[in-house]
């Protein structure tokens, strides 16, 4: 089986891409395949700060790599905290301080509908680079919901699924999830 390296150091995405890829690949973090450190996401949007980390990787390594950048955009903030999404009540970061964050700024606000949206970018040695995104529509809760997932999942209520994330299985999120979406639409490309 080909092995892919998944650029991330989230032990959540790692999972996710391996619960959507591992019947086609033998799915390795960056750190299995050898790369130490991190990467700034210094970039504007997802694609950016995806490529960024994709490149990154493939170029220390030598081989393909798959990064993804994603986060949640809430209407009633402008889209915020969306490239933010992992770092929006500051460094380090604290998904139970970003959640938090995220309903103190949402008090009184009528309008809670947002979604979740992913890039991935693969890009291989010789520069090519294959790109999809994929979103999910749905709405912020006023309190937490479960303990599944990662993230802002406790409090995102898929329309999809008419369930919260936070409550939904694995298998059931992966199919209507933005990143599930993304990779399904670059295999796609592939």
């Amino acid at each position: 089986m080909e092995k892919l390296v998944v650029a991330t150091s989230n032990v959540g995405k790692l999972k996710e891409f391996k619960e959507m890829l591992g019947d086609k690949y033998a799915v390795i973090s960056m750190a299995e395949a050898g790369f130490v450190g991190d990467v700034d996401e210094t970039g504007e949007t997802f694609y950016d700060n995806a490529l960024l980390k994709a490149q990154t990787v493939s170029r220390a390594l030598g081989v393909a790599a798959l990064a993804d950048d994603s986060g949640l955009e809430v209407a009633c903030l402008g889209g915020a905290p969306g490239v933010y999404s992992a770092r929006y009540s500051g460094e380090p970061c604290d998904n139970a301080r970003n959640r938090a964050l995220l309903l103190e700024n949402m008090k009184g606000a009528e309008d809670r509908s947002a979604r979740f949206v992913s890039c991935i970018v693969l890009y291989k040695p010789s520069g090519e680079v294959v790109s999809a995104l994929g979103t999910v529509e749905g709405e912020i809760l006023k309190e937490e919901q479960g303990n599944n997932g990662f993230g802002y999942d406790c409090l995102f209520f898929s329309t999809d699924l008419n369930k919260c994330f936070g409550v939904a299985t694995d298998e059931e999120k992966n199919s209507v999830s933005h990143r599930g979406r993304a990779l399904r639409a670059l295999l796609e490309k592939l």
